[in-house]
């Protein structure tokens, strides 16, 4: 990148690589991320245009009344 650049050559050597560090940072976030959303994106894969997700289709969570033991 800087090639006959002695000023960014010292500077690398005072501080070391920050670019490349950088880069090498934003990849590993990248490939977590990438593994993290993975199963988001088969979650809808069984949706067809003509059959859309109802809202309520999901596992939800029901309130009890105070008092209230479940059956």
């Amino acid at each position: 990148m800087f090639q006959d650049s002695p000023i960014y050559d010292r500077l690398v050597a005072e501080r070391g690589d920050i670019p490349l560090q950088t880069r090498r940072e934003a990849e590993r976030v990248s490939r977590e991320l990438e593994y993290a959303m993975r199963p988001l994106s088969s979650f809808g894969a069984g949706l067809t245009p003509d059959r859309p997700a109802s809202p309520g289709a999901g596992w939800q969570r029901t309130a009890l009344l105070p008092g209230s033991l479940p059956h």
